[in-house]
């Protein structure tokens, strides 16, 4: 396979402004600091510094003057607002999202693919007063690590998930052992098989997740409906319950996208 960012002129560097940008808007309005960008970013210091001074002049990202942190900028609202009205399904998804959470009682999510990773769109606090703070609006992870993520691999054609681990050899050392190629392909038949993904506390002890793909009207699965609790709330008594609520749910909005012709 052609590595692009060799053979396309300043594709190495649009590829190293796009991850900070990545970083930057995942970190929300708290905003990160230069080090710890240039840290997770995999740069040195002064090359994200003066990636993020480029990207700064153009209005994408923006710095605390108190704190020095970085933080999204008007332009990428600006571009956001636009980019929303081909890619984005809130509108169509709150109020089952919203159903999803009144139902269930637990915190609901609707994320999106994006790539190789799934970014958390909306949020929806559940009423039982103990709840996981894993995701929220913004908070992006690898496909297959999050339940919404599994879902949505465990739902791509055959070539395309050997392609991801391909790119993503990492994944067992970056995530924990759970996340090893055959262990994740065990947790992907597993999810196909029941329908919706099971996150049993593999990214906070504890945490347990459960997601369901959402699909395009041509059978993508472009989106995950997802439910995160604490571990005595998933026990087997109630996971299946919650799993048909789940799938019911996804299936409405599958269903509504399709309507939609998105």
């Amino acid at each position: 396979m052609v590595d692009s960012n060799r053979t396309v002129p300043g594709a190495q560097s649009v590829a190293r402004a796009a991850r900070l940008l990545r970083l930057v808007t995942s970190a929300g309005d708290e905003g990160l600091a230069v080090a710890e960008l240039a840290r997770r970013a995999d740069l040195t210091r002064p090359t994200a510094h003066r990636l993020l001074a480029a990207l700064r002049h153009e209005g994408l990202v923006d710095q605390d003057e108190r704190t020095a942190r970085w933080m999204p900028g008007p332009e990428l609202y600006l571009m956001g607002t636009v980019a929303a009205s081909r890619y984005d399904i809130t509108a169509i998804a709150r109020d089952i999202v919203r159903s999803l959470a009144v139902r269930t009682e637990e915190s609901a999510f609707l994320s999106v693919r994006r790539g190789d990773e799934t970014v958390c769109l909306l949020r929806e606090e559940g009423s039982f007063p103990i709840r996981s703070f894993v995701l929220s609006e913004g908070v992006r992870f690898p496909l297959g690590v999050a339940s919404a993520g599994l879902a949505i691999l465990a739902f791509l054609p055959p070539h395309d998930v050997d392609a991801y681990f391909e790119r993503h050899p990492e994944l067992g050392a970056e995530w924990g052992g759970a996340h090893a190629e055959q262990r994740l392909r065990t947790r992907l038949a597993e999810t196909k098989a029941r329908g919706y993904a099971l996150n049993p506390g593999l990214i906070v002890e504890g945490s347990y997740g459960l997601g369901a793909a959402v699909f395009t009207k041509e059978g993508h699965p472009q989106w995950a409906l997802s439910l995160t609790g604490v571990e005595f709330r998933f026990g087997p008594d109630r996971l299946a319950d919650l799993g048909r609520t789940l799938l019911a749910h996804a299936h409405q909005l599958t269903t509504r996208i399709a309507a939609g012709a998105r």
